[in-house]
């Protein structure tokens, strides 16, 4: 991972994500090098959220998002590909998607518009 570092905390950082998917996309990165979510202390996923709060302060007080998609994708087949944990902080501005119900639902396609009665269980 590489970047301008945005902000820091003792155990984490903050740098733009290198391949955004909106303006102001953050990424909020441990200290500690660790692939796995769940092998970081507890300490260490804590300050991953609160500098994530941050990030989604100074990002609102700059870019003016009209809402925000946090999350992390652990493990492969949540779709990890860079093998160093990281929160994405992803700012969301009106009409930046034709319908953003859902949100981090889309991830499973197929079972994301539950409102419409269309999702299969199972």
């Amino acid at each position: 991972m590489q970047g301008a570092t945005l902000l820091e905390s003792e155990l984490a950082f903050a740098i733009p994500d290198g391949y955004p998917v909106s303006p102001g996309h953050t990424l909020v990165v441990p200290k500690r090098h660790e692939g796995d979510y769940f092998s970081l202390t507890a300490r260490e996923q804590r300050s991953l959220w609160d500098l994530a709060g941050e990030v989604c302060s100074r990002i609102g007080s700059v870019n003016r998002p009209n809402g925000f998609n946090l999350g992390l994708n652990a493990g492969a087949a949540a779709g990890q590909t860079v093998p160093h944990v990281h929160v994405h902080v992803i700012p969301r501005y009106e009409g930046d998607s034709v319908d953003p119900r859902g949100g981090v639902r889309w991830v499973i396609p197929e079972k994301a518009a539950y409102w419409r009665g269309e999702t299969s269980e199972g």
